[in-house]
C-alpha cells in the first residue's frame, strides 16, 4: 500500500532536501518495493495506481563521453540519438551503471534527477508537459516525487526535448 507524504514530510534523501530548499510544489509518495519487480518504474506506477506513461524513469548516458541524465516515462524508451542531438552532441550510448552511481551518488532503480552528487546536463521528455504532474524517484527504492514537469525542469535546468520511443 502506498503511503503519501506532503511537502516538507521527510524521506530523507538529497533529492528531497533540493525539493524543500527550493520551495518547490511537491507530494512524497512511498510504497513497498519489493527486490523481485522486473522493472522499477512499473512497480512505481501499480503501487501507487497511477498510469505508468506519468512516471518517468531516470537514466544516465553518456554523449560524447560526457554523463547525461535522460528522464523518460517507464513505458519509453530512450532514443540515444535524440538524446545526444538535445544536448548538441553526435553519439550517446547507455553509461556505465557503476559511473551513474558514483556521480549521482544514488543506487540503481533509486537514481534521481534531483540532489544528483554533481550536476549532470539533464533532458527531460516532452511527453511529460501531456501531464499536470509527473512522478520520478525522490532518491531511493520505493520512494517517488510527484511534481508539475516545469517544475522538475526548472529545479534540473533541464532541456525539454522529444528523447523518448514506444
Amino acid at each position: 500500500m502506498a503511503k503519501k507524504q506532503r511537502r516538507g514530510g521527510g524521506g530523507g534523501t538529497p533529492a528531497t532536501t533540493a525539493l524543500a530548499s527550493a520551495g518547490a510544489a511537491y507530494t512524497l509518495h512511498a510504497y513497498e518495493h519489493d527486490p523481485a519487480a522486473p522493472s522499477y518504474g512499473e512497480e512505481a506506477a501499480e503501487a501507487l495506481g497511477v498510469p505508468p506513461e506519468r512516471v518517468f524513469k531516470t537514466l544516465v548516458a553518456e554523449v560524447d563521453g560526457a554523463l547525461t541524465v535522460a528522464v523518460v516515462p517507464v513505458t519509453g524508451q530512450l532514443d540515444l540519438k535524440a538524446l545526444a542531438s538535445a544536448v548538441g552532441g553526435k553519439r550517446g550510448a547507455m553509461a556505465d551503471p557503476a559511473a551513474a552511481e558514483r556521480a549521482t551518488g544514488y543506487v540503481r532503480g533509486g537514481i534521481s534527477p534531483l540532489g544528483q552528487r554533481r550536476a549532470l546536463p539533464t533532458v527531460l521528455d516532452a511527453s511529460a508537459r501531456a501531464h499536470p504532474t509527473v512522478y520520478v524517484s525522490a532518491g531511493r527504492r520505493g520512494l517517488e516525487a510527484e511534481l508539475a514537469p516545469g517544475v522538475l525542469a526548472e529545479l534540473t535546468s533541464a532541456v525539454v526535448a522529444p528523447v523518448a520511443r514506444p
